[in-house]
């Protein structure tokens, strides 16, 4: 079983930044692939960002320039540094972790982009 804890959420205004955090315990050692998705109001799922053990990162378009995903493997943490927030940036967001034997999700944090 892997655990994961994020962290960071919270109310910013239009232009503001964020950074979450998704801590790791359990088998971490089962972990590959770790990233970072977001469900708006009404919407589904999205991928917002990925990063391998090796540090290789995507991130989906809307994102591009603006968040920036990254992971301390020592520490077991994966970070999400979010710049230049917009509205519809608003939604819950979810750390993943891509295991030998399955996935595991983190109960999310709520970020809200609003004046």
């Amino acid at each position: 079983q892997v655990q994961l804890v994020e962290s960071g959420g919270g109310l910013v205004q239009p232009g503001g930044s964020l950074r979450l955090s998704c801590a790791a315990s359990g088998s971490i050692f089962k972990i590959s692939t770790m990233g970072w998705y977001r469900q708006a109001p009404g919407k589904q799922r999205e991928l917002v960002a990925t990063i391998t053990i090796g540090g290789v990162t995507n991130s989906a378009d809307s994102v591009k320039g603006r968040f920036t995903i990254s992971r301390d493997n020592a520490k077991n943490t994966m970070y999400l540094q979010m710049n230049s927030l917009k509205p519809e940036d608003t939604a819950i967001y979810y750390c993943n972790a891509r295991l030998w034997d399955g996935v595991s999700w983190g109960q999310g944090t709520q970020v809200t982009v609003s004046s």
